[in-house]
């Protein structure tokens, strides 16, 4: 088998679920190294998975059997690691957001496609069993027309668990770029492209003291937006509603919901690939739990450049399109700059939906 070679630049918290997913799930891709600048980082995921380590991320450029570089940098390195690989010929699967901005996303976007190179990236949450299966339940036609969806990612921020949470409060993260993605690439992969969003934001704390070790006791500042109301009007005529805070006490993280004509989907939290969906019918007076009707429903993190690498191979798009990430990162950057000038704002680019997903004949191989 002609296995597509990656290799992984930043090997840090999300490596470890990319790591064994592709050593031990997809079977059509493999990885040929991976560097840290933190080298004990690197010497771990070598020992625990057999993996040469690249010296330096140079290293990693110059060997010419590496075809996609997956990028687990931290959201302010994505765009000067992503543009290195893209100038020295590598295909590019990125974690999010694409960049902490839509200027940097969409120089990316057209120079990967002026030198026929291959730009995708997360989350690839939307490709797993539950929203696929919500996929075929819309176009099928069975909640009838869509006129509205619904997304609310609520909490009071990660200070009190993560290990190194001052970078949720820096440019490129926030709840929008950090969280934003999962919603927004789950919203427009179920109802397209998105044509002009409007948007309130604010920054509620101007500091965050840290409580999770090993950091308990550090006041970091706050220099992004951390509450966000925004409206998305939908090319098909539908509007959506987005709210993504880390600003208040909530007792659960998530709600995504997709309202029809013919009754309304609740759907599980996006930022997995499985997990529970329910439909309100007219006439129903409660909501009845539905199948579904796709594979990798666990944790799939991996499945986009699988699906990419695929796509390499066969010639056919990739369901994560370099098009498809620039449309959610405009999206999510386009909230903030409605609110800075109170008025909504029309969207530039726009994207195709990629096929839906086919059962395989085999796990871990697609088609």
């Amino acid at each position: 088998m002609n296995r597509v070679k990656i290799a992984f630049v930043g090997v840090g918290v999300i490596s470890g679920i990319y790591l064994k997913n592709i050593t031990e799930m997809f079977r059509e891709i493999e990885i040929t190294g991976v560097c840290d600048l933190i080298p004990e980082r690197a010497e771990n995921a070598a020992r625990e998975y057999g993996v040469a380590i690249y010296p330096t991320y140079s290293d990693l450029l110059a060997d010419p059997s590496v075809e996609i570089v997956l990028n687990l940098t931290r959201p302010n390195e994505h765009f000067d690691i992503t543009m290195a690989a893209l100038a020295a010929g590598k295909h590019v699967y990125t974690e999010k957001p694409l960049a902490t901005n839509f200027e940097d996303g969409k120089k990316l976007l057209d120079y990967a496609k002026s030198h026929g190179l291959l730009l995708g990236g997360a989350p690839d949450t939307f490709l797993g069993a539950a929203i696929q299966t919500c996929r075929k339940l819309i176009d099928d036609g069975f909640i009838g027309r869509v006129i509205g969806a619904g997304g609310f990612m609520m909490g009071h921020g990660p200070e009190d668990w993560h290990p190194g949470p001052e970078f949720f409060y820096k440019p490129g993260a926030g709840p929008m770029l950090d969280m934003g993605p999962y919603y927004v690439t789950a919203l427009v992969n179920l109802m397209g492209p998105v044509a002009a969003v409007t948007a309130v934001a604010n920054k509620s704390f101007a500091e965050r003291l840290i409580t999770s070790e090993p950091l308990a006791g550090t006041v970091v500042g706050v220099d992004v937006p951390t509450h966000y109301n925004g409206i998305l009007e939908f090319e098909s005529g539908a509007v959506g509603t987005l709210t993504t805070t880390f600003d208040v006490y909530y007792p659960f993280q998530s709600r995504l919901e997709i309202y029809g004509t013919q009754g309304s989907l609740l759907l599980p939290d996006p930022n997995y690939f499985g997990g529970v969906i329910k439909v309100m019918r007219p006439g129903a007076r409660e909501t009845a739990e539905l199948p579904l009707f796709f594979d990798y429903a666990e944790n799939s993190r991996g499945l986009g450049i699988a699906d990419m690498a695929k796509a390499l191979r066969t010639g056919r798009g990739a369901r994560v399109s370099g098009e498809m990430i620039c449309h959610v990162l405009e999206i999510m950057t386009g909230f903030e700059k409605s609110s800075d000038a109170r008025a909504a704002v029309d969207l530039e680019t726009r994207f195709t939906r990629g096929a839906a997903m086919v059962r395989p004949r085999m796990r871990g191989i697609l088609d």
